[in-house]
């Protein structure tokens, strides 16, 4: 699907457009995610758009030639994708349409408006709004911007691997949350051919955990039922090329449930100040539960990929 080379690419053809999002340490915590490891935080909720997805609309929108442009762009997402298509076409100057199933949140559909886009909501899961999404297409002629199973868009993402890198050059395990891939198969493809010796673990939630068990049949399969609330991480089948790059490069998988992780968005506002949506609290909730094996002395980058206000609403 994609080389170093397209990732290198993408990260010079961003530049500018996107930032440089910090990495920070996660120490003196009142109550420590894990035990004799050095973890940081890779704060992907601080990029442009509030997640890492602005990566990869921007190398998808700066890759292709104008006149594509002139039906507008539409994409189909569970939040944190169609903001970032949203601010692609605000800097196309062209029409966005963005499809999202029922439990997108509230909070993300407004943002999507406020840079412009139309927002249409289309039935329970993902693969539901993007059926709406690709009828859309068909009808309009607007370039389609899919959150994962698109190369460009790959790419943009596993400019994030390239930061680890240079801010982290000793990581030995990267966490990285899942949905459809995008985010895993663009970082894992820039690590395991600069540093194959890194641990590359997967979490996905319980009530979509596409990736595990196509690798446990060994094939890409779709799940019969997605019953995760977190929309940006709701997937019920992902891309043939996604589930190849995670057979390969990805070392582990790991699930943590819906509760789980708001417990580990309140801890990241708690602690930090930071203000992450469910998806950005996964790594976290992977360590905090126990789910990820680790050893002392180990230097572990924990992507915190989303912004959300999942924790800091009091919904009480």
């Amino acid at each position: 699907m994609i080389t170093l080379d397209d990732i290198r690419a993408a990260a010079t053809r961003i530049a500018g457009n996107i930032r440089s999002t910090p990495m920070i340490a996660a120490t003196n915590f009142k109550t420590p995610l894990a035990g004799g490891v050095d973890l940081m935080l890779k704060l992907e909720l601080l990029q442009v758009t509030g997640s890492f997805k602005a990566r990869g609309a921007t190398n998808k929108l700066l890759s292709l030639d104008r006149t594509a442009l002139r039906c507008g762009i539409v994409a189909a997402s569970g939040g944190n994708h169609g903001i970032a298509t949203a601010r692609a076409g605000f800097m196309a100057g062209v029409p966005t349409t963005i499809f999202l199933p029922s439990n997108a949140s509230p909070a993300k559909i407004e943002k999507l408006e406020a840079w412009g886009a139309a927002t249409r909501i289309v039935g329970s899961a993902w693969h539901e709004s993007n059926e709406a999404a690709q009828a859309f297409v068909r009808e309009t002629g607007a370039t389609y911007f899919h959150p994962f199973a698109d190369p460009a868009v790959v790419a943009g993402q596993g400019t994030v691997g390239l930061e680890i890198l240079a801010q982290m050059p000793d990581v030995t395990t990267i966490l990285v949350a899942m949905g459809g891939g995008g985010l895993i198969s663009g970082v894992s493809t820039a690590i395991k051919a600069l540093a194959p010796h890194v641990r590359i673990v997967g979490i996905e939630a319980t009530g979509s955990p596409v990736l595990l068990r196509s690798l446990e049949a060994g094939r890409n399969i779709a799940l019969d039922k997605v019953t995760t609330s977190v929309a940006t991480m709701a997937c019920a089948k992902t891309d043939d090329a996604i589930f190849d790059i995670v057979r390969r490069h990805v070392d582990e998988i790991v699930l943590v449930d819906d509760a789980e992780m708001l417990r580990a968005a309140k801890s990241l506002w708690f602690e930090m100040g930071l203000a992450a949506d469910l998806s950005g609290a996964a790594s976290l909730a992977a360590l905090a539960e126990g789910r990820v094996r680790v050893k002392p002395g180990e230097r572990i980058c924990a992507i915190v990929c989303g912004a959300g206000p999942d924790a800091v609403i009091d919904k009480g």
